[in-house]
């Protein structure tokens, strides 16, 4: 990733050798913060409060909480504890599942003494695979945008729409959704991209805004219910978004509003991708209606917006009546038979059960 003209990771260990260091997302775009975690709960208080977030990158922070907590008792008892207090910081993203068990699994066979090392370089072997992952699945979608670029005679931008934030934030580095879109652009395609605003927490406004800017990609902020106008009329090329736990036969859960872009795309005859490693998806999982959890989150963030006022200063302001109850479901899913296709590291396919085990053929 690319902030100034210097690079970085998501997360990455501080200068120390043990803590470790993370972006801020809560402060973005309007402050670059780094914060350090210390300890199991420090990392289990930034997934829950979304300092971090994004499905690859809370797989990535989970590791790095077990790391924590093994420096501090390597024994079977806290590491079944730090387990427990991790994965109830967010229930969606199967990756926080998935990045535990990995832990585990490594660590428990081990003698004590020997843990906390394996820890730490277990927990880095997950961040370099996600963001080999990540670069893959961009050279992998971004064969889609060239298609589409090539097609068209008069060499007009490519427009693509994309909802919430599934860039290098959302990763270690590169991102999903957004990975595609990064190399096309490097490759010298003209692309435009339409960022779905993503209330109530604004992350597409927030964090792909940002990022896409700081990568020097051309984009529009758009409020959320536009995207099917701007289908309607021919303004969209192609839709991709990310996945925070996708079905062994296809369905997809992300960010609350995904399902109604998809919606808007069949109807358009917009093609309607979503990127995703396979740490992302739930292969035990068939029916992604049913058997997701989907988080409610606090009401607050539905009633008030968070923001830099014109004095320069970070603050939530009401904008419904005080007595005001509110919903926040953050996520939906999405049915297979709205996705045109998965963009995976190891390839495209079919949003289906036979397209996800002809690309991962050992998972049959």
């Amino acid at each position: 990733m690319n902030v100034d003209g210097k690079q970085y990771r998501t997360i990455w260990l501080a200068d120390d050798g043990w803590a470790v260091e993370i972006i801020d997302q809560t402060k973005l775009p309007h402050m670059f913060d780094i914060r350090r975690l210390e300890s199991m709960e420090c990392a289990a208080d930034a997934i829950k409060h979304m300092l971090v977030r994004g499905a690859p990158l809370i797989g990535a922070t989970a590791a790095y909480g077990i790391a924590l907590a093994t420096r501090f008792n390597p024994e079977d008892s806290n590491l079944h504890k730090a387990y427990d207090l991790l994965i109830k910081a967010r229930p969606t993203a199967i990756n926080l599942r998935w990045a535990l068990l990995e832990m585990l699994e490594v660590l428990i066979p081990l003698p004590v003494e020997h843990r906390i090392e394996a820890a730490y370089k277990h927990a880095k072997v997950i961040c370099d695979q996600d963001a080999e992952n990540c670069r893959l699945i961009g050279n992998n979608g971004s064969h889609l945008i060239e298609k589409i670029f090539q097609l068209n005679e008069k060499k007009e931008p490519v427009n693509i729409l994309t909802h919430c934030n599934a860039g290098w934030l959302a990763a270690v580095d590169w991102g999903t959704a957004l990975a595609p879109i990064y190399i096309a652009h490097d490759r010298g395609i003209d692309i435009h991209v339409w960022i779905d605003e993503t209330r109530p927490r604004n992350q597409g406004a927030s964090l792909t805004a940002w990022e896409l800017n700081n990568h020097g990609v051309p984009c529009t902020l758009i409020v959320d219910n536009a995207g099917g106008h701007l289908m309607q009329h021919g303004m969209v090329d192609l839709c991709i978004t990310g996945s925070d736990r996708t079905t062994i036969n296809g369905d997809v859960c992300n960010k609350i509003g995904t399902y109604l872009k998809a919606l808007a795309a069949d109807d358009c005859d917009v093609p309607f991708y979503v990127a995703l490693p396979e740490s992302t998806i739930d292969w035990k999982v068939e029916d992604g209606l049913a058997d997701i959890p989907i988080e409610q989150r606090d009401g607050e963030e539905v009633l008030k917006v968070f923001g830099i006022d014109d004095a320069g200063i970070l603050n939530h302001v009401r904008i419904a009546p005080e007595n005001c109850r509110a919903a926040n479901f953050a996520f939906d899913v999405t049915p297979s038979h709205l996705i045109t296709g998965l963009i995976t590291e190891r390839g495209l396919c079919d949003a289906s059960k036979s397209g996800l085990l002809e690309l991962y053929p050992e998972r049959n």
